[in-house]
């Protein structure tokens, strides 16, 4: 049976019912509560507000990794589950909820949590399954002085970009001036996901958990990514958001697609070389293709509660990530951080990028069960076309078989 998935995932809507959110005292004093999740900067925002609720018989301890979707599912499947809660986004629920490792939320919501504005509640086949505090997309970022040598503009298309590329490296500027987080796996399936989307395509059939990537919009798809690599450091399949990040900081990147959660890092001033960070700027997530749907897709980022746990356990890790999730958490220097989805926030300018995303219409990633499958299949199949090892038919045909065989034991296909 296929999935729906009931949520207002207008961002939009989901940024502007943040606003009714009030602060809460934490309201736990006992029990067991084990974070998992990303380390970028607001998630570490959220988890160190989570653990001022610690008591002497209250323990709240966290691990925020680059690994944390390797670690999450394993460690929320023993019984008692290591970890209490996983932050989590629009894609990496599926995987959870999939293995039937994290509990529906309504009876905690019900109990403890009236004030969250509905908004924020993921409900997916009626059951609210993840409460989300923070909306993100990729977008493009760039050095406003590198463009102003080669007189360009910020590019709005993929193909602008690629010319722009080729003036930068041709003039000697850079020698890899596009940056992109391609390492084999997650990211890059993700790559794949937003340059189809961008194309118009469609992952599967109407109604169906049957694929459909194996066509004129997949084959452009692949060939855009190929032509971006060309102008990407040689190791570009080693190379995930930390990495690219990296190069940027370093100055060896002009142009990228790059998550908003991530940005306000390379613009701080602290920490970076000045000259790279005065000249970091945003805007709007590229075109490609002629079409005017962007390449990229709208995420949410939330927060779950393991179901091999204790009631108690439960109940204390909603509370603590209620409080996580408090207004106190915004100021100055968390401000810039996401587009949260709490009361109090104000854009930043950094954050321009995402709201200039969800402005433009983005299309969420597609929130379905089998899609993770699909997404594996992306990561661990495309690297041989970029390497030159097959050719886009064949590429696509041959992670569509990967993909059907996963279905299939999975029971989302006969």
């Amino acid at each position: 049976m296929i999935r729906t998935l009931k949520t207002a995932l207008s961002l939009a809507a989901l940024l502007a019912a943040g606003a009714a959110q009030a602060q809460v005292n934490c309201g736990a004093t006992s029990g067991r509560v084990n974070i998992v999740g990303n380390e970028f900067p607001a998630i570490k925002t959220v988890a160190a507000n989570a653990a001022k609720c610690q008591t002497g018989s209250l323990t709240v301890k966290s691990n925020l990794t680059s690994t944390h979707q390797r670690i999450n599912l394993p460690g929320m499947q023993g019984n008692p589950a290591e970890y209490t809660s996983a932050i989590i986004a629009t894609s990496s629920i599926v995987a959870l909820m999939n293995e039937n490792v994290i509990r529906p939320l309504d009876a905690l919501v019900a109990a403890h949590g009236q004030d969250i504005p509905k908004n924020q509640l993921i409900t997916i086949d009626g059951k609210v399954m993840a409460v989300a505090f923070m909306a993100n997309a990729q977008h493009l970022i760039y050095r406003k002085d590198i463009l102003a040598q080669v007189g360009a503009e910020p590019p709005k298309t993929y193909e602008d970009m690629i010319r722009v590329g080729k003036l930068i490296k041709d003039r000697g500027i850079l020698k890899n001036p596009l940056g992109g987080a391609y390492k084999a796996g997650w990211s890059l399936a993700q790559e794949f996901v937003n340059m189809y989307t961008g194309h118009g395509g469609e992952f599967f059939k109407p109604g169906s958990a049957e694929v459909a990537i194996n066509n004129p919009r997949g084959i452009a798809a692949l060939n855009t990514m190929k032509a971006l690599t060309e102008l990407m450091h040689p190791d570009f399949l080693t190379h995930d958001n930390n990495e690219t990040s990296a190069e940027w900081k370093s100055g060896n990147v002009a142009m990228m697609n790059m998550w908003g959660s991530r940005t306000g890092v390379l613009m701080a001033k602290e920490g970076n070389d000045p000259k790279v960070a005065e000249n970091t700027m945003v805007a709007a997530p590229m075109t490609v293709g002629g079409g005017n749907t962007p390449a990229t897709t709208l995420w949410w980022d939330g927060w779950t509660v393991a179901r091999n746990i204790t009631d108690e356990d439960a109940r204390a890790t909603f509370l603590v990530l209620k409080n996580g999730i408090s207004p106190s958490i915004l100021n100055d220097e968390t401000m810039g951080q996401a587009v949260w989805m709490i009361a109090g926030y104000k854009p930043a300018p950094v954050n321009q990028g995402v709201m200039q995303t969800m402005a433009m219409g983005a299309k969420p990633y597609p929130m379905l069960p089998y899609m993770g499958l699909l997404h594996t299949a992306l990561g661990d199949g495309i690297a041989p076309f970029l390497q030159g090892r097959k050719d886009a038919a064949t590429t696509l045909a041959d992670i569509e078989k990967a993909y059907t065989t996963a279905a299939k034991e999975k029971g989302f296909l006969k």
